[in-house]
């Protein structure tokens, strides 16, 4: 096997890995945001209650951070801007990740 096969093999599990990631992520931020959008329904009948509220405005601020993400992910050099952005928002105390994609350890 030649070294541009076994790179290329590597490459290609650390991309299965990725989307592997990147489908769990989305699946469990699916879920939470049609909870939060009931959540909101319910409210408008006056039948939220305070915490359903905060839970639901919790995942609204998440789903906005999916949408900042995934615009960064769709410019060109998203490989680049992608991770500068994550750091710049470390530098910063700017949590720039959804907490779908997180680890449950990580939150």
């Amino acid at each position: 096997m030649s070294f541009y096969q076994i790179t290329k093999e590597k490459l290609l599990e650390k991309l299965r890995a990725n989307l592997l990631i990147l489908q769990k992520g989305m699946s469990k931020e699916s879920d939470l945001t049609s909870s939060m959008i009931r959540t909101y329904i319910k409210s408008t009948r006056g039948q939220a209650s305070k915490e359903e509220m905060k839970i639901a405005n919790k995942q609204f601020r998440s789903f906005l951070k999916t949408l900042g993400v995934g615009t960064l992910v769709i410019l060109p050099f998203a490989p680049l801007t992608l991770p500068a952005v994550v750091l710049l928002g470390k530098k910063l105390g700017i949590d720039v990740i959804p907490d779908s994609f997180r680890d449950d350890g990580e939150r």
